[in-house]
């Protein structure tokens, strides 16, 4: 549980980061441009803070933390979000001087995604076996 509290206090604290540097950036060039950067901060803040919010609530309630899938799902769901918010971050900053990032941007940023996919799987199958001793446990 600990772990994932962490995980969480460390994605708000880069999302908050990450409006903040938007901000700043934004605003010493005295104009807005349209970049990933805009949208960095409320990803780290949702897709990071929030969902490990919402499974440390699980975990206190169904114990999974300590399973072998949700160990991939911490792993996978946390190297796919940080490949994401890290492509974010190169493609904002390249946007900002009016460029493009390329090709390998998308394929990282692709691989991250995937990785975010496979892991929310493992937390799925995390929950199956709790969740079904629950719903057996008040059916009788």
């Amino acid at each position: 549980m600990k772990k994932i509290w962490i995980a969480a206090c460390v994605y708000a604290a880069l999302g908050l980061f990450a409006g903040l540097l938007y901000r700043t950036l934004t605003h010493s060039m005295d104009v807005i441009p349209k970049t990933q950067l805009a949208t960095l901060h409320t990803h780290l803040l949702s897709l990071g803070m929030i969902v490990m919010l919402v499974v440390l609530a699980l975990d206190a309630v169904f114990h999974i933390s300590n399973t072998r899938a949700f160990k991939g799902f911490f792993h996978g769901y946390n190297t796919g979000l940080a490949l994401t918010a890290g492509v974010m971050l190169w493609q904002g900053i390249v946007q900002l001087g009016g460029h493009k990032a390329g090709a390998a941007a998308a394929g990282i940023a692709g691989l991250g995604h995937i990785a975010i996919t496979v892991g929310i799987v493992f937390l799925l199958v995390s929950l199956a076996g709790p969740v079904r001793e629950l719903a057996a446990s008040r059916e009788s």
